[in-house]
């Protein structure tokens, strides 16, 4: 039976419904719906473009590893990332509110076109596409554009399970 999620956010009262894709990446998915519920303050992306996304700290056992992996992320994918403790800058990690993890796991919904993956401390960075959005996109990318242009602080992006009535 094909699983689905729902993406929020909570002040904006905007929501997207994504389907997992389990055949492309079957432990992604495995790990992501197993921990859900996931929810986190939301940062709208400086270098990849079209991105929002939380940090929360890492659910996976054992760290997944690349599967349906992207540097070029297209409107609608949803990805997974896991940063290693030493791998984020130290400030950044501050700012976060993160610096006590061991390491962390970024998810992230791309809501435009023209996404590129390339961090400068870190260079390219892939992520799992493991979800696509199919239902509320153009509502939720005016919200996320609303994240860039009005600001962050106090949002909340949810990621929680979808029983999916069609």
């Amino acid at each position: 039976m094909t699983k689905y999620i729902k993406i929020s956010l909570a002040q904006r009262g905007v929501s997207c419904i994504a389907r997992l894709l389990e055949e492309e990446a079957p432990r992604t998915c495995e790990a992501v719906w197993e921990a859900l519920p996931q929810s986190g303050q939301v940062y709208h992306a400086k270098y990849a473009h079209n991105e929002i996304y939380n940090m929360v700290p890492p659910f996976p056992e054992k760290e997944i590893g690349l599967e349906n992996s992207t540097v070029t992320p297209i409107p609608g994918d949803v990805c997974y990332f896991y940063f290693q403790s030493g791998q984020l800058d130290k400030a950044f990690k501050e700012e976060k509110n993160i610096s006590h993890l061991p390491g962390v796991v970024d998810l992230a919904v791309f809501y435009g076109r023209n996404n590129l993956l390339l961090n400068g401390d870190i260079g390219w960075v892939p992520g799992n596409v493991f979800a696509t959005i199919e239902e509320n996109l153009p509502a939720m990318a005016e919200a996320c554009n609303d994240v860039w242009f009005a600001g962050a602080k106090g949002e909340q992006l949810i990621y929680e399970r979808y029983e999916y009535n069609k």
